[in-house]
């Protein structure tokens, strides 16, 4: 994708090849700043502190902390422990395991002084091939907007609604549940986007916002809790989001407040539509609601707002009275009965362990 019409991935080989670059999502939108990842403890801490977020992202910046700190040992137990201090960064997006899993199945049974190509090498290749996933999931879920505009009469504007951010920023490029909106609006449909403002951290006022006016796509930003409103109103045509995790069942983590529109499309007969790359799948867990660790994260996103000022600075405030406790829980489950249709770079199918089973047939026989 393009920031101010240069285009650029989320995370990248820096050009001396020393580390890696990222984009510092905790700037954005009131700043457009990028930084270098040297060693594996600021790796952690960009993905623990949401410098990259977003299930794929995390889980292709974790590649390259594995990759830093071999650079420094790359021996059995300093394997270990790169992929021990990864995995404790974020516990609910399963990418994040997925990568760490394939960069030991490919970096274990090397001899050390093999493993720091091998591992810079798998880590630019898990790069690219998110970022082959997320166009092939564009091109899938492209047919059900088209369908979508071909059911309206082809008139008036396509509405689309989504929460939280699963664009291009959080993954190396393209996103999951935008790569559709960005080819509907490249191929001439007048897609318009209600941008849920995603509270506690705003990644749908901040991020979602921000890459999409970059696009050029038509967007407006709206409170979390105007969208069962607009679906009653018939101004929203299909609901589409990302997923952190997704059982074999069908069931999707994602972010907070992701469960309360899922079951407002039900109630107004709006399609509830989940992109995810094939790495989210946790094939070993059956029921999202149970098995599917929340992670709990510091009550100061909730309570406290980042925002530019009248004068131009960008301030934090506490909205909150002191002493008032908050619980900021980061992620909720929607039960795959909520779920109209998975998108996956395989294709569309049910959200069922039938229908994953039918793009991923590989899997059968192998789940837990």
């Amino acid at each position: 994708m393009k920031v101010h019409g240069k285009p650029m991935r989320t995370l990248w080989l820096e050009p001396d090849g020393q580390a890696a670059g990222i984009i510092d999502q905790t700037c954005l939108p009131h700043a457009f700043t990028t930084a270098r990842l040297s060693t594996l403890e600021e790796a952690a801490h960009a993905i623990r502190n949401m410098r990259v977020r977003g299930a794929p992202l995390i889980g292709a910046t974790a590649a390259y902390g594995v990759w830093l700190a071999l650079r420094t040992d790359a021996s059995d137990g300093a394997l270990e422990n790169a992929l021990t201090l990864l995995r404790a960064t974020r516990p609910t997006a399963v990418n994040l395991h997925w990568a760490l899993d394939e960069m030991r199945r490919v970096l274990a049974p090397l001899p050390p002084p093999q493993r720091v190509a091998a591992a810079l090498r798998r880590a630019q290749e898990i790069c690219d091939e998110d970022v082959a996933i997320n166009r092939a999931i564009g091109g899938h879920g492209l047919k059900l907007l088209e369908a979508a505009w071909e059911k309206k009469g082809r008139q008036g504007r396509l509405n689309v609604l989504t929460h939280c951010n699963a664009g291009w920023l959080a993954t190396v490029d393209w996103g999951t549940a935008l790569a559709p909106i960005y080819l509907a609006h490249d191929a001439g449909l007048p897609v318009h986007v209600w941008v849920d403002e995603t509270r506690p951290r705003n990644q749908g006022a901040a991020l979602t916002a921000w890459e999409l006016g970059q696009h050029g796509v038509p967007h407006t930003v709206i409170a979390d809790n105007v969208g069962g409103h607009l679906m009653q109103h018939g101004d929203v045509d299909l609901c589409i989001v990302g997923t952190d995790r997704t059982t074999a069942h069908g069931d999707v983590a994602n972010k907070i407040g992701t469960y309360l529109k899922a079951l407002a499309a039900k109630d107004n007969g709006v399609p509830f539509y989940v992109a995810l790359p094939s790495p989210t799948i946790d094939w070993t867990l059956k029921d999202g609601v149970r098995e599917i660790p929340i992670e709990q994260r510091d009550g100061a996103e909730l309570s406290d707002v980042t925002g530019r000022l009248r004068s131009g600075e960008v301030a934090t405030v506490r909205v909150t009275p002191e002493g008032s406790p908050a619980a900021n829980y980061a992620f909720d489950v929607t039960p795959a009965r909520l779920v109209s249709a998975l998108v996956t770079e395989r294709g569309v199918c049910p959200a069922s362990e039938d229908g994953l089973l039918s793009l991923f047939p590989e899997r059968k026989g192998k789940m837990a």
